[in-house]
């Protein structure tokens, strides 16, 4: 699953996996190292590469330059598209709430960063158009569910347990 942060990825992701049964595999657990350090191109690509190789499994991150990694591989990808607005707020709240706590990953205390809050406003406008891309390029074989509200969220979870 896909989307800006504060879109609410990893709680769907988790509440996704519970309602499935699947394994979930949060990105940012694994990219991020103690002090916020950056996982390497080349390991970032082979540890991704693990979780996809089973035959189901539930990916929550972005992380674009290895979304071929993940959309070679799946069947589906549902795209958290909230407002801007909301996804700005959940950040700060996020960000303040948490302050000093390791939220993200471990060894990686919450804090506030601008350049990520700058990300998440200008997701729509710069991010956007590149998951449409590598969609199109490595994803033609995709179910591609897009949930654009927190009640659309609930209704898709919701519709989960009716089938």
């Amino acid at each position: 699953m896909v989307g800006s942060g504060g879109a609410g990825k990893s709680t769907f992701a988790r509440e996704l996996g519970r309602r499935t049964g699947l394994p979930v595999v949060h990105l940012d657990e694994h990219y991020w190292h103690p002090g916020w350090v950056e996982t390497p191109r080349a390991e970032w690509r082979r540890f991704q590469a693990e979780p996809v190789a089973l035959d189901a499994w539930i990916v929550d991150g972005n992380y674009g330059g290895t979304l071929d990694v993940r959309l070679s591989r799946a069947d589906t990808v549902v795209i958290l598209a909230l407002p801007r607005i909301m996804c700005t707020f959940r950040v700060l709240w996020r960000s303040v709430s948490s302050l000093g706590r390791e939220v993200q990953a471990p060894g990686c205390p919450e804090h506030i960063r601008f350049k990520f809050l700058r990300w998440v406003w200008r997701y729509p406008i710069d991010s956007r158009p590149r998951l449409d891309r590598a969609i199109a390029a490595y994803g033609g074989h995709l179910q591609v569910i897009e949930l654009r509200s927190a009640r659309e969220v609930r209704g898709f979870l919701a519709g989960l347990n009716e089938e």
